[in-house]
């Protein structure tokens, strides 16, 4: 999906129903409310199609928001006034009538202050249609890389990847079953006004119900942010989600798009800029460095035979960020927080799935900077059970992780991550 959903403010819509608070490694503050046969919740779930065309004054070209892979989207108030964005679904081959209510049925339950609600849909004969929560600020792919946009301060930057990592967190872990996004990017992580992130179109994801994993005969993604296992052969897990969310993480760091044409041949890849680029030319570092060769963050590169470390493992090495970092930022952010962000950034575009960490071990290294920031309004402790020795060894994972230490053992995946 490439949909890049311009959307604007609403508060969440919550179900008038009692609804089910459960734990979550990704934030508690995520509602799943049971649903009545014929409604998502006790709310009203369905809307005829003559209702969405006059909500989006007749699907106008001055409504519409985006075009994609997937459909249209569209913006629209609907009769009680609320703001919606409306996006119109491409019928292929695919879901029936029946399949296609069950999938949005379990969608619809999923509430999270990192995802964007999905509250109804439509269908009517061969139209399907998918009515969304409105978010009022627009993506984070338009206030990073949009033209003549202000810079985005670091603090920002810090809070908007914890947040979309405590949503796609609660998407992993939390939902039954559980949800891939299988298309996380920059244009897919929504903000309202309080540059608060918001994932959206995971309502637009399979859902993977098989316990190990799910092969699609049809990729879906997005070119720069595609892990290589599912874009070489359509297997899918949550670490394929995760390798994206580092693309989206290295994006917040550099600045850069994850393509750019306009970067010199073999740069325009942002993770290939940054896992093969040697870091000599851009960061100016003592090349010491680079007869340590096991801290690697892509255990495929080829530094060796070029006599220079890349840069996202040089930058590690030497403590030193500033050919990394996003220019415009000159150099205003926290050292600390820069490392780690580049440290999960590097730990999640692991070439190897097994050796990238699950996201709710990246929520808590977000945490673990322990800035104001990183509470979204909740108090310590609450946003899940953890204790510091565990805490301390999954940022000493993370460090092995990201500089491809042969040392460490995978079955730490086998083992707690999240309130298990």
């Amino acid at each position: 999906m490439t949909v890049c959903d311009l959307c604007p403010e609403s508060a969440l819509l919550k179900a008038q129903a009692p609804v089910l608070r459960i734990g979550s490694g990704s934030g508690s503050d995520c509602a799943y409310s049971p649903s009545e046969p014929g409604g998502l919740g006790n709310s009203r779930s369905w809307f005829t199609y003559a209702e969405l065309a006059e909500a989006t004054n007749g699907f106008s070209v001055q409504n519409l928001l985006g075009e994609g892979g997937f459909g249209s989207v569209y913006k629209g108030y609907l009769a009680d006034g609320r703001e919606v964005a409306v996006k119109q679904l491409k019928i292929g081959g695919g879901q029936g009538e029946r399949e296609f209510r069950a999938e949005v049925e379990t969608i619809s339950r999923i509430h999270h202050r990192h995802l964007v609600s999905l509250v109804g849909y439509c269908i009517s004969e061969d139209q399907r249609l998918l009515v969304y929560d409105y978010v009022s600020n627009n993506s984070l792919y338009f206030h990073l890389h949009g033209k003549d946009r202000p810079v985005m301060d670091w603090t920002t930057r810090v809070k908007i990847a914890a947040g979309a990592a405590r949503g796609i967190a609660y998407l992993h872990e939390d939902c039954h079953p559980r949800i891939m996004h299988r298309d996380i990017k920059s244009a897919n992580i929504l903000l309202d006004n309080n540059f608060e992130a918001r994932v959206s179109d995971f309502g637009l994801a399979k859902l993977a119900i098989d316990t190990n994993t799910h092969v699609t005969t049809r990729v879906m993604g997005t070119f720069g942010y595609m892990a290589p296992e599912y874009a070489s052969s359509g297997k899918l897990t949550e670490k394929s989600d995760v390798f994206s969310f580092g693309v989206v993480l290295l994006e917040l760091i550099t600045g850069r798009k994850s393509v750019d044409t306009s970067q010199p041949l073999g740069d325009e890849s942002l993770v290939e800029w940054l896992i093969f680029k040697p870091a000599e030319s851009k960061l100016g570092l003592n090349m010491s460095y680079q007869k340590d060769l096991k801290r690697v963050p892509y255990e495929e590169t080829t530094t060796t035979s070029r006599g220079a470390r890349p840069l996202l493992s040089q930058a590690l090495d030497a403590e030193e960020f500033e050919g990394l970092a996003d220019p415009r930022l000159v150099k205003n952010y926290d050292d600390k927080e820069m490392f780690l962000m580049i440290e999960v950034a590097a730990a999640c575009v692991r070439h190897s799935a097994v050796k990238r960490p699950r996201m709710g071990q990246v929520v808590r290294a977000f945490d673990s900077m322990a800035t104001a920031d990183l509470t979204n309004g909740m108090r310590v402790g609450e946003s899940e059970i953890f204790n510091s020795a565990q805490q301390s060894a999954e940022i000493r994972l993370f460090q092995r992780m990201a500089f491809g230490s042969q040392n460490y053992s995978t079955d730490f995946f086998s083992q707690s991550s999240v309130n298990e």
